[in-house]
């Protein structure tokens, strides 16, 4: 029998979806008229109908290689933090696929969540294991800052962001530097804390200081020279792959002479910097309009920038989908037990 207080939750569950919902609509109205305000139809057609098929599919082969990348880097990760417990490397990359296919389908980043409740659940329990997990989503998260970094440089240099403040880039440049410090000098700090005896400022930061001292086994990987090539150097592939993508649809769209290298590194970084808080499912419209705005200094018009966003982002979907739905199937999960697994992590 359902409590009152069960139907009162789940009354306030499906409230917050329906509310989620309609504000989704609702950005991606105003979305699509900002843009079909600037947009020539007809030019948006004519652009799309002469794309070349040969770079969308070499765009399609880079998309696919660095999901594969990202999941060898994560494989590294576990096995160096939880080596005792028996996950291969094809479970690794079916997570990771699993995971990047839900946040092209889900708003939030919901893969996220999913790909590290996925992994967790093997580690001999989701409670006890999650936090080492998590801690090798921060080793990614410190590459992947690392990588937008480089990005940045890249486009700052060859003019692909006019008039960009050298200042942001550095403050990107030490986010990383601060998280490890945050996970070096914390455990320490707290555990000061918890000389304040039992009671709630004790508790919590005796909680705080387990989470960040299970984190930081997470970050194992940094304890050998070898797993930090093995990862860091498998993430940047990554990394590099997708500046294929976008350099591959450049040339589908015959926008090369144009743009170039620091243009497709400007696109990549400004659609995943755009992605940080994500309002969409894949963050459709914010990912066009990043493209439009960084395309714009190059000469490049609404409509031919908004074709360019369309299938960059087609691409991206569909590539995540076709290797995360066999993954999922061969998981034996339904997108339902993917969604409540996921919804433990954030919780």
């Amino acid at each position: 029998m359902v409590s009152e207080s069960d139907r009162r939750r789940r009354r306030r569950a499906r409230a917050r979806r329906v509310t989620g919902l309609l504000a989704m609509v609702a950005i991606l109205a105003g979305l699509l008229a900002l843009a079909l305000a600037k947009v020539n139809i007809s030019e948006l057609g004519r652009a799309l109908g002469h794309v070349r098929v040969g770079w969308i599919a070499a765009g399609a082969a880079f998309m696919c290689g660095a999901f594969l990348a990202r999941a060898e880097s994560w494989f590294a990760a576990i096995r160096a933090a939880v080596p005792d417990c028996g996950i291969g490397r094809a479970t690794v990359t079916r997570a990771m696929l699993i995971g990047m296919a839900g946040n092209t389908v889900a708003p939030g980043r919901l893969g996220e969540a999913a790909r590290a409740w996925l992994i967790a659940r093997r580690t001999g329990g989701v409670r006890d294991g999650l936090a080492k997990v998590v801690g090798t989503l921060v080793a990614q998260t410190l590459l992947n800052v690392t990588a937008l970094t480089l990005l940045a440089v890249i486009a700052v240099t060859g003019s692909a962001l006019r008039g960009a403040h050298t200042e942001a880039i550095v403050l990107a440049a030490m986010l990383p530097l601060g998280i490890v410090l945050v996970l070096v000098l914390g455990p320490p700090l707290l555990g000061s804390a918890q000389a304040l005896g039992p009671g709630p400022l004790g508790r919590m930061a005796g909680w705080l200081h387990r989470q960040l001292a299970e984190i930081r086994l997470g970050l194992s990987i940094a304890r050998t020279p070898s797993g930090v090539l093995h990862t860091s150097s498998f993430q940047l592939g990554a990394w590099a792959m997708q500046l294929g993508t976008c350099y591959s649809v450049l040339l589908a769209f015959g926008l090369q002479h144009r743009t170039g290298i620091p243009a497709a590194a400007a696109v990549l970084l400004a659609v995943n910097v755009t992605a940080v808080l994500p309002l969409t499912p894949s963050n459709v419209g914010v990912f066009q309009a990043a493209c439009i705005a960084v395309l714009a200094p190059f000469k490049i018009g609404a409509a031919n920038a908004l074709a360019y966003g369309i299938v960059l982002q087609a691409i991206e979907v569909a590539s995540a989908l076709a290797l995360g739905i066999p993954a999922l199937a061969h998981e034996g999960l339904s997108p339902a037990q993917l969604r409540r697994g996921a919804s433990t992590v954030r919780e």
